[in-house]
């Protein structure tokens, strides 16, 4: 042997130098003659097979391969001799060996045939991958594993790379947008997004880049989805990072909480009705209007007969006495309806529909045309939105807004009233269901204007700040606000004594079915 340097080997430092390969090298080495008896074998290949040297040497190899291999062997090295044919020497092969104890194990196979100077030998380097396949089989279980999770899980996932593109979108995903899985590997995540979040997507990503401070990574979110038909619904959304290598993907949960947001809506509205009820039982005790309107009739009957054929009769106190006393049966009536109309908000409302607003304010203004023309008021109208409502409520409403602005004027100044509505802006509304998305309607006037200190007294039932000058029961505004509640909103007023006030009555877009 020739060293690079061309320094000579002896052979007998040959010999020591493949001996110490022989015995130190990890992969098991094992020689077998041409009956597959075998000769000699390495310490890696008695570790790996779990033998001691001595235990194998002389001994057949097939006692190191498990059925049907161990059977099989005497005939392949028998045909080989016979044909010629080689199946295994020369290739690396994956196969089964069999320990000491029973066990098989993989291993990588590679034989090489050797000519001697009086016979054939046979050299196997023997490669365990036991722990090789376990990892692999691992990985394999693993990966069903996620899939199985994945293909099944009632959320959707959806995971997207740095640039926004989603890779991966799972089956809850599709049912969820209503896309295929093939429509969205490959798009933008943004196609699930309305504005103005689709269009800011990129530039938050970006920042997240530029920042390391991230606004919904790591942390659950209720937001709006869009669905393939345009459709918004709220969903709650959590996004982890995930460092794969030199890449980084997110990964989205998204639970739809469409359901949720319905039954929470439902609740707040029937806590806020069993609280309206409450205080309705309470004020209506003190008023039995059906068991009044009788016995009030008979007064009125009575009086103005007694003022028809008696009244000559009476003296001037007398027939004073008598007028004060019908006009109090004829305001104790007003009364009454006025109570009735108010308890009958809610009780008799009819089904929510579409209502064109513009069409029930012309419909107002024509009712009221002779106040209007009295008063010499000017009602500016800007468009109004179409909304789902009970029809009458709103006629309503609009009818008790107008009328008491008309009502409550300055002396010799003519009202001027301005009617408008505007959107809640979206931006402030991070999720998207029947009752989230609302309107105002504003209905400004240059009226007498009151104190902001009696704003709660103004909504309550028969409370009046004007009792003396204007006439009145005092409960058209709690009228407004109970039909404002109902649609889902709220009515409030802002105000300075003697410089007019703006009432602002906010009113659900959509209704939820069947509400109490």
């Amino acid at each position: 042997m020739v060293l690079e340097d061309g320094k000579k080997i002896n052979s007998h430092e040959s010999d020591s130098i493949l001996r110490s390969i022989f015995e130190t090298v990890i992969d098991g080495i094992i020689t077998i003659n041409e009956r597959g008896i075998v000769e000699s074998l390495n310490p890696a290949a008695a570790r790996i097979f779990g033998y001691n040297e001595d235990e194998v040497i002389g001994h057949n190899i097939n006692m190191l391969m498990p059925e049907p291999y161990h059977s099989a062997h005497d005939s392949y090295l028998h045909n080989y001799h016979n044909t010629g044919i080689k199946k295994i020497i020369g290739i690396g092969r994956e196969v089964l060996g069999l320990r000491k104890n029973g066990t098989t194990f993989p291993f990588l196979l590679s034989i090489s045939e050797t000519q001697l100077s009086d016979r054939k030998i046979f050299t196997g380097i023997v490669h365990d991958i036991s722990q090789i396949k376990e990892a692999e089989s691992a990985l394999v279980e693993s990966e069903y594993k996620f899939n199985a999770i994945l293909n099944n899980a009632v959320d959707g996932i959806i995971t997207i790379n740095t640039k926004g593109i989603i890779e991966l979108f799972n089956p809850a995903a599709s049912k969820l947008f209503g896309y295929t899985q093939e429509e969205m590997r490959g798009k933008s995540v943004n196609a699930l997004m309305p504005e103005p979040f689709g269009s800011q997507h990129d530039t938050y990503m970006q920042n997240y880049y530029n920042t390391g401070k991230g606004k919904i990574i790591g942390i659950g979110r209720e937001v709006t989805a869009m669905k393939k038909d345009g459709t918004l619904f709220p969903i709650n959304l959590s996004v982890s990072e995930v460092k794969i290598g030199e890449r980084i993907i997110f990964t989205g949960i998204i639970h739809d909480i469409t359901e949720r947001k319905l039954a929470e809506e439902k609740l707040r509205r029937s806590a806020a009705a069993l609280q309206r009820s409450n205080s309705e039982l309470q004020d209506f005790a003190y008023v039995s209007s059906h068991d009044l309107q009788e016995p009030l009739r008979k007064i009125q009957s009575f009086g103005d007969r007694l003022k028809v054929k008696e009244g000559s009769q009476l003296s001037e106190a007398g027939v004073d006495y008598l007028d004060r006393m019908l006009n109090a049966a004829a305001r104790m009536q007003q009364l009454i309806n006025d109570l009735l109309t108010f308890s009958r908000v809610t009780t008799i409302a009819q089904d929510f529909v579409n209502v064109d607003l513009n069409n029930t304010i012309r419909e107002v203004l024509s009712d009221i045309e002779i106040s209007i023309e009295k008063s010499g008021a000017s009602i500016i109208v800007d468009k109004l939105p179409t909304i789902q409502a009970e029809p009458v409520q709103m006629r309503q409403l609009f009818q008790n807004m107008l009328s008491n602005a008309i009502k409550f004027r300055k002396d010799d100044v003519k009202p001027i009233i301005k009617v408008y509505a505007k959107d809640i802006q979206k931006d402030k509304l991070l999720v998207s269901t029947p009752g989230d998305e609302m309107i105002e309607l504003y209905f400004e006037d240059n009226g007498i204007g009151f104190d902001e200190k009696y704003i709660d007294k103004i909504f309550n039932i028969f409370q009046r700040l004007e009792s003396k000058k204007f006439e009145g029961s005092g409960v058209g505004l709690a009228i407004c606000r109970k039909i404002a509640i109902y649609h889902g909103g709220k009515i409030e007023a802002k105000s300075t004594l003697g410089q007019g006030t703006t009432f602002i009555v906010t009113l659900a877009k959509k209704q939820i079915k069947n509400q109490a």
